[in-house]
């Protein structure tokens, strides 16, 4: 566009248009934004009785545009944005009313400069004020030939100098209309750099094949013909000088890494994790016998795969247990030191021997190690379980410190792992830094380096980024390096006006296997008064860093991925006035944080669904990372003295680490803290360690062509959307493990009293997947979205995961979200078919949580015995560190499931599979109250700080969250007569994954299918409009689903009427056995 346009609004959301529109409140109101779903399109939004209607503008192969209005109006293609605005301000264009007031938009307010936040590489800029005028390209051009004149140019040769004279004469000028138009590429400069680099140029093309040579004579893995880089760069065409000398940097960075790689490997140091010796630990503990304490010593040899019982430290250790008779630990809920091991004997007997340790962390230290020793010795060809560190830490521009050991063992404050695990390795280590003056090679060497002392492991680097001093580096086990696939990375800038890089972010994903990851790093706007800009920051990355797979374009990152972790240099601050900054320091030097921690911005923005709408951050014990005196812990530097006056940076948790995982799959925080002893730069490292599941590249051992065929039923959708747009919607569903993409016929909408709008999904949606093996299907996920006919953009999106569905028809309520909003809810019901199998045991079932410490006694018999020990108590998967459970607000995360008594039966699922017991669907323990005063000190032992409560969503709570009571699913469903009245939550027990174990028969539950009864206020599309106005807009929305199979529309029920579950009966009363 030649000039500024007040109605064109770039970039902005839907959900933002819609509020514009709605400020605006006037008929005729139009803006054009871009479009969400086609690149290079645009949608033009016009406000009409309190409605927004939305038009795409489409380009055709000529570059002309045109608007996608109503049938029967000619088309009409304009040359420019502003012509077609011009002339749809005329009535009877085919739009539901004609344009008539543009809304401005809405100014940024830029982020303060800073000096330091720019890259040190970068010259001084000296311009006056005088240099540049407006912007005006002829004063540019005056301005760099006087500079020149100024030079000493006796060294250049005497072409060079008549090439960069004629660029600033000529080229500079259009390279500068260029750029203003939003054409990046600069053919001027170009021009010039090719000119002045034409025998750098001949040089690259005669050196390179000796490198290629060079390069390929180190790699193992020979194939035939050049190499890649050779295949690129041999030959200049096309390809600019900057280019080409980035791959032969990279070509030459390759060279050194494998000539290191082979030096490690003849001096052993290669090899992952055969060559990672783990050390034999003793722990030393006391066991109960004849209610008289007996010491004890538990030796762990975890190369060896033993495990020792021995009554004296330098005792026989002819008492042992090989790894595979080991079948499980089980914590205390309510005594944090105490471990029962059920073993089993040579007679194959069963034993359960508790043990109480010194402390917490002695016996979060030696599940560690028995977890590591059970990973090693597994006889799976995949593993179904890893661990992962973030660490992420703003080095103020200082390069580190001899020694950073403590940063990647997780040792400091907050919650720390145990010496005795302190070599234990992680299989990935994902690294943010911000203002980090080092290059990247020299930053990686440093970081493996520290690793390899660490661990014995060369680890390999999977990725690395970087975006001016913002940097991400991600290593993996050398093991792993067949299972990762997919690498993308990619980088956002949120500096002054979008264009600079000082902050911003920088993002890595893979596929680790079948299970998706994806890492950001950022660095958001710093100021304590900077928040609304911290939040647009956020926004901006969520929306533009472009990861994960393209296919699924809907979906933004926080839906791209089974983990999502987000780390970095938030700059969120304590929300205190300055005059409070002794006050603060006090009560950090007293360890209670939870008044400090109360008026945390991002926990504020968070509550209020802002910023990371349904992350998880794990409790913060440990003091504020930010702002430190450098060379000392002791001190905070608060104060800054500036030219305006002293500025305050109060003491703040700016370093913090997030995550976001699929419903339903296994995430467990070991560590989350900073250290104390890496004092260069005025922010403390950053540490946290997860154990998460994963899921492997799966094969199936049955004839494909044999197998019965699985099936995924969807039924029953009702989406709830929070928006003002005039349109009718359908849904689609994206998977990995669907043969294609499903999109459902259009639903029929209901306009609400709120301004919502229900749309009721009636028809039931038949999914194919790839391989209907249970144990396959239960590890994956179904990503919904909810689009508009007309514009085929997404109005929220959500994901369900199969495992829900294990048993038996379960019912499912998903907060729907875009662009990282909340936009409504969609409830519906899912059925799983899979073929006949039994899902195997995970690693991650190897711990569980014994929530009520009731007398037991060993076991005696044989099988029998094997499975008493789940059934005598009520045992969860880990909440790792065995805090207590409690009640109180629970935590929206966006999704829940609601399920009828697990003695009905699935088709293809056997009467074993179903008592097998479910699992516990609650992720978090819900936090305290606001009116709840916890103690002013830690009670974990672990921690010796305060608990933090954090993540409520007051509007989520009585909405979006239908939380059954673990273990018992008791009915999220409404009453009849009253669909929309919103279910009532229900307190959640904090687990982390999916118990395979067989917990106590559920009290009977009696559940009666809602009727959604068809309102009779007039939908938008049926009145409440001028009787002259034109029809609604209707598009043709390509790709409309097949026919679904007849054999299931036998249970289908009427239009809106919630059938009783399919193939079952009515769910009978069960009595206490």
């Amino acid at each position: 566009m030649p000039s500024y346009q007040p109605w064109c609004h770039g970039t902005i959301t839907r959900s933002k248009a819609e509020d514009l529109l709605s400020k605006a409140a006037r008929d005729g109101s139009f803006l054009i934004r871009a479009s969400e779903s086609i690149q290079g399109a645009y949608a033009l939004c016009v406000l009409y009785q309190n409605c927004v209607y939305t038009y795409r503008i489409l380009p055709n192969e000529d570059k002309k545009l045109s608007v996608q209005a109503s049938e029967g109006v000619p088309i009409r293609f304009f040359s420019m944005l502003p012509e077609l605005v011009e002339a749809y301000y005329s009535p009877n264009m085919g739009l539901v009313t004609h344009l008539q007031y543009p809304v401005q938009r809405e100014e940024d307010v830029d982020e303060e400069q800073e000096a330091n936040n720019f890259p040190p590489q970068l010259p001084p800029r000296n311009f006056t004020v005088n240099d540049v005028k407006d912007g005006d390209p002829k004063s540019l051009s005056d301005t760099y030939l006087i500079r020149l004149q100024q030079m000493d140019l006796s060294t250049l040769p005497e072409e060079h100098q008549l090439a960069i004279q004629e660029y600033f004469r000529t080229s500079v000028s259009l390279d500068a209309e260029q750029a203003q138009y939003g054409y990046p590429n600069l053919p001027g400069l170009q021009k010039l750099i090719s000119a002045i680099c034409k025998n750098l140029n001949s040089e690259i093309s005669r050196i390179l094949p000796a490198l290629e040579v060079f390069h390929r004579a180190l790699d193992q893995q020979l194939s035939p013909g050049i190499g890649q880089f050779s295949k690129q760069m041999f030959s200049d065409s096309g390809q600019s000088v900057s280019f080409r000398l980035e791959q032969l940097t990279k070509l030459l960075y390759s060279i050194e890494d494998k000539t290191k790689s082979s030096m490690f490997e003849s001096g052993g140091y290669e090899g992952g994790h055969r060559k990672s010796l783990i050390p034999l630990v003793t722990f030393e503990v006391k066991q109960e016998s004849l209610a008289i304490p007996t010491k004890m010593f538990l030796k762990v040899d975890v190369e060896s795969g033993k495990l020792f019982l021995k009554k004296s430290k330098d005792g026989p250790e002819d008492k042992f247990f090989v790894h595979n008779k080991i079948l499980q630990l089980v914590k205390s809920q309510k005594m944090h030191a105490k471990l029962v091991i059920v073993a089993e004997t040579e007679k194959e007997k069963i034993l359960r021997k508790e043990f109480v340790f010194d402390d917490t962390k002695k016996r979060e230290g030696f599940c560690q190690l028995l977890q590591q020793m059970k990973n090693k010795h597994s006889e799976k060809p995949e593993p179904d379980m890893i661990t992962v560190f973030v660490g992420t830490w703003n080095m103020g521009n200082a390069g580190p410190p001899h020694n950073i050991n403590s940063w990647f063992q997780c040792k400091g404050q907050g919650k720390t792992r145990d010496d005795t695990a302190d070599h234990i390795p992680h299989d990935f280590y994902v690294i943010g830094t911000q203002e980090d003056p080092l290059g990247e090679r020299e930053w990686a060497d440093i970081v493996k380096g520290v690793l390899r002392k660490i661990t014995n492991i060369s680890f390999k680097q999977v990725a690395i980024h970087t975006l001016w001093n913002i940097r991400i580096v991600v290593l993996a086990k050398p093991e792993h390096e067949n299972r990762i696939s997919h690498v993308f990375s990619d980088s956002v800038k949120t500096g002054i006006a979008n264009t600079l890089g000082n902050k911003g972010a920088v993002g890595v994903s893979f596929m680790f296997n079948g299970t998706s990851f994806g890492f950001v790093n950022s660095h958001l706007t710093s100021g304590s008064e900077k928040k609304l800009r911290r939040n647009q920051n956020y926004t901006n990355i969520l929306r533009f860093l472009n990861l994960g797979d393209k296919k699924i374009n809907p979906f933004d990152i926080t839906h791209r991925f089974t983990h999502l972790f987000w780390l970095g240099d938030l700059n969120y601050r304590v929300e205190f006035p300055s005059t409070e900054a002794e006050y603060i320091v006090t009560k950090i030097k007293q360890q209670q944080y939870q008044e400090l921690l109360s008026k945390d911005q991002l926990n504020m923005e968070r509550n209020d669904g802002k910023v990371f709408l349904h992350f998880d951050e794990e409790e913060i014990t440990f003091a504020p990372t930010y702002r430190f005196e450098r060379d000392t812990r002791e001190k905070y530097a608060y104060t800054k003295a500036k030219a305006t006056g002293t500025k305050y940076n109060l003491p703040s948790w700016c370093d913090r680490v997030l995550r976001k995982s699929y419903p339903l799959v296994h995430v467990v925080c070991q560590a989350y803290g900073c250290t104390n002893d890496i004092m260069t730069s005025d922010h403390s490292p950053l540490f946290a360690s997860f154990e998460v599941g994963v899921a492997s590249q799966f094969v199936s051992k049955q004839d494909l062509n044999s197998a019965p065929q699985g099936g995924i039923q969807i039924m029953n959708c009702v989406a709830t959307l929070l928006t003002k747009s005039k349109t009718k919607f359908f849904i689609e569903y994206h998977s990995s493990c669907l043969e294609k993409t499903v999109k459902t016929s259009e639903g029929e909408n209901t306009e609400h009293s709120d301004g919502s709008i229900k749309v009721w999904f009636g028809n039931q949606v038949e999914l194919t997947p790839i391989i209907s093996d249970p144990e396959y299907l239960l590890d994956q996920h179904i990503l919904i979205c909810v689009k508009s006919t007309d514009c085929d953009e997404s109005y929220g999106e959500g994901c369900v995961a199969l495992r829900a569905a294990q048993f038996c028809y379960t019912e499912f309520q998903i907060t729907l979200t875009h662009h990282g909003e909340k936009t409504g809810t969609l409830t519906g019901g899912i059925q799983l078919h899979t073929s006949e199998g039994k899902p195997t045991e995970k690693l991650y079932d190897f711990i569980k949580v014994e929530k009520d410490d009731t007398v037991t006694s060993k076991g005696k018999g044989g099988e029998a015995n094997k499975f008493s020990i789940t059934q005598a108590h009520d045992i969860s998967n880990p909440n790792y560190m065995g805090v207590s459970y409690r009640s109180g607000n629970v935590i929206d995360k966006g999704w829940s499931y609601s399920k009828p008594p697990k003695n009905l039966l699935l088709t293809g699922q056997g009467s074993k599979d179903c008592k097998k017991g479910g699992y516990d669907v609650g992720t978090r323990s819900p936090p305290m109250g606001e009116d709840e005063k916890g103690s002013e000190m830690f009670d974990n032992p672990l921690y010796g700080s305060r608990v933090k409560s954090w993540g409520k969503d007051p509007d989520h709570q009585q909405m979006d969250h239908l939380t059954p009571p673990d273990p018992v699913f008791t009915s999220s469903k409404p009453a009849d007569g009253d669909s929309d009245r919103p279910p009532l939550p229900t307190p959640r027990n904090r687990s982390f994954t999916l118990s395979e174990t067989k917990p106590q028969l559920p009290a009977p539950i009696t559940s009666h299918p809602s009727t959604y009864k068809k309102p009779v206020v007039p939908s938008r599309s049926e009145g409440g409009m001028a009787l002259n106005r034109p029809p609604v807009p209707s598009k043709t929305r390509p790709g409309m689903p097949e026919p679904q199979n007849p054999r299931d529309n036998s249970e289908l029920p009427s239009k809106h009427r919630l059938p009783a579950r399919p193939g079952q009966p009515q769910p009978p009363q069960r009595h206490a056995s």
